[in-house]
């Protein structure tokens, strides 16, 4: 341990061998810790919610993600018979810290869910992590949901990850097309809990996004699973290898976590 009268002894003589190697290793030792990088908080429902970039001891990005508090899950809005559904919430980065693939965040409460019927038809979020910016997002344009089955929005193989698809009915203007794990739970008769959606506008990829239903995170849950990653990006960067949902008792509040990311 080094005290702070050690140090100012240090000004009038000279620092035996074993006092400045332990110094140096003290500097080290906090030079090289890892960050956390907060971006402003947005309220939704009853709570809160914001971007957090975390990073490695090279301050190179680790995980990015979204911390909510519980009251997030209360009070949210909910749609009129016939009117939309979805209610979006746009959460800025931080604005302090290395840059990352993601430009920008948007989670989409989703009230009464989304097609297909059976499948995500109950109330969930979508945590929309946007690769392009908003700009670029506000010109996904679409005739009708059924355009993501059609050859110009298919994107290529290598930007698609094996055993996902884009099938028809996933186009939905302001957002892109939606690449589905054909082997998810929810697709074989078993209860939508949490999925991991690639999106694609144009045969470009524009978004990564954890889907989660609400009654999941109401259990309070601790989950997590490799992501199946394509053999190329439209966009470089380090992209990650595994996504988590997550409450943290000791703190009180819930995270969905973009986690492993390697280039």
């Amino acid at each position: 341990m080094i005290r702070r009268s050690d140090l100012s002894r240090c000004k009038h003589q000279r620092l035996p061998v074993q006092l400045a190697t332990a110094l140096v290793a003290s500097l080290a030792l906090c030079q090289s810790q890892a960050g956390s990088y907060e971006g402003k908080s947005v309220r939704i429902g009853k709570g809160t919610a914001h971007v957090v970039v975390r990073t490695d001891a090279n301050d190179k990005p680790s995980a990015i993600g979204i911390v909510f508090t519980p009251g997030m899950l209360d009070g949210l809005p909910k749609a009129a018979t016939g009117a939309m559904s979805d209610f979006p919430y746009f959460l800025p980065m931080p604005g302090k810290g290395p840059k990352t693939v993601v430009d920008h965040v948007v989670i989409n409460w989703e009230s009464v869910g989304h097609p297909p019927p059976r499948v995500y038809d109950v109330p969930h979020f979508d945590f929309h992590f946007y690769l392009v910016n908003r700009a670029a997002q506000k010109k996904v344009r679409f005739k009708n949901e059924g355009e993501s089955g059609q050859p110009p929005q298919q994107p290529p193989s290598e930007l698609l990850p094996q055993g996902y698809a884009v099938p028809p009915g996933t186009a939905v203007t302001g957002m892109g097309v939606h690449a589905i794990n054909m082997s998810a739970g929810e697709l074989h008769g078993q209860p939508f809990t949490t999925t991991f959606i690639y999106g694609y506008y144009n045969r470009h990829q524009t978004f990564l996004e954890p889907m989660v239903a609400l009654d999941y995170l109401l259990s309070k849950p601790s989950f997590s699973a490799a992501i199946a990653r394509p053999s190329s990006y439209t966009k470089p960067g380090s992209y990650p290898g595994a996504y988590s949902v997550k409450y943290d008792a000791g703190r009180d509040v819930y995270e969905v976590m973009l986690e492993e990311l390697n280039d």
